[in-house]
């Protein structure tokens, strides 16, 4: 049986968790690459040995480079140095820079009409840079950054109000960090718009604590970051690809014309992902406010990206 092939480029807790969950989902053959030596191989190994518990039987393979890579209908980019307590995403820059570039030119040599996905943070700068390696044309390069964003801004929803997180629908437009949007105007619950559940004093917490989300987690774990809930989204982002699905869901994505002070740049906004990767930049009609914050957050994004420029990366 042939099946589509998904390569995870870095085999750290992100990846390897981003394989296991496409793995489980049954679908499409994981390649697992990583620069240090058996470790890719052995998680591979241990997951192949996982299917027949699961009930998977797709392949999966460990490699440190890019032979069994060739041919890959979907490229993810997890590779980079994890933030650690106290540290910004924006330290991350150079280094991660270098490192997206080095494993985008080596993987689009092996797989030229892949779509890519980045994870590795600063993840709008870092989706800038795959895209400006890859050659690729816009809508075949995008980051995973408003999935996540939106699914822990659901489930602090559905904890204030005590109900299902399946009933929120919500949506976190803008760059993967600080100054994130998170949309009360466009979020609802059941339906219902939160802002007439929810008093603005404890939305505007909600929303804070959506913000600061992913340092929270850094805080508790001290030795790493996220990973659960990131690749849960990268693997919702490959299922609407791979399936045509679709699913309008807020990445991080090449803008031009749609929302004021975005062009130009890849930043967080509602997309429509199918099997050509980005098939249209869905517009929401944004009040005054929710612009200006776009707009910050765009610029923020803008900056990072002048910067990799300017590093010569």
């Amino acid at each position: 049986m042939s099946r589509e092939k998904i390569t995870v480029i870095g085999a750290g807790n992100v990846g390897a968790t981003t394989a296991q969950r496409l793995a489980e989902k049954d679908v499409c053959d994981v390649v697992l690459v990583d620069i240090i030596e058996g470790l890719p191989q052995g998680k591979a190994l241990d997951l192949q040995q996982s299917g027949p518990i699961c009930g998977y039987d797709v392949k999966l393979t460990g490699t440190n480079g890019y032979e069994e890579t060739a041919g890959s209908r979907i490229i993810v980019i997890t590779s980079g140095l994890a933030r650690k307590p106290g540290m910004s995403r924006d330290d991350l820059l150079k280094a991660n820079a270098a490192i997206v570039k080095e494993v985008t030119i080596k993987a689009v040599e092996k797989s030229p009409d892949a779509i890519i996905i980045v994870v590795s943070n600063p993840l709008d700068a870092m989706t800038y840079v795959a895209h400006k390696h890859s050659g690729f044309p816009v809508h075949r390069v995008l980051g995973m950054a408003g999935v996540l964003d939106s699914a822990r801004f659901r489930t602090f929803i559905a904890q204030d109000l005590g109900v299902s997180v399946t009933n929120v629908t919500a949506f976190v437009l803008g760059g993967h960090g600080d100054t994130m949007v998170p949309s009360t105007r466009y979020t609802t619950v059941s339906g219902i718009p939160v802002e007439q559940l929810i008093p603005r004093d404890r939305l505007d917490k909600i929303v804070e604590r959506t913000a600061k989300g992913g340092s929270m987690i850094v805080s508790l774990l001290k030795t790493g970051s996220a990973f659960y809930a990131p690749s849960a989204a990268v693997v919702q982002m490959c299922e609407s690809i791979l399936f045509d699905k679709d699913m309008i869901l807020p990445c991080a994505v090449y803008s031009e014309g749609v929302y004021e002070g975005c062009d130009g740049l890849f930043v967080g906004l509602p997309a429509k992902l199918g099997k050509n990767g980005v098939k249209e930049v869905v517009r929401f009609d944004l009040d005054e406010k929710e612009t200006a914050a776009l707009i910050k957050s765009a610029a923020a994004v803008k900056e990072l990206c002048d910067a990799v420029d300017q590093l010569g990366v």
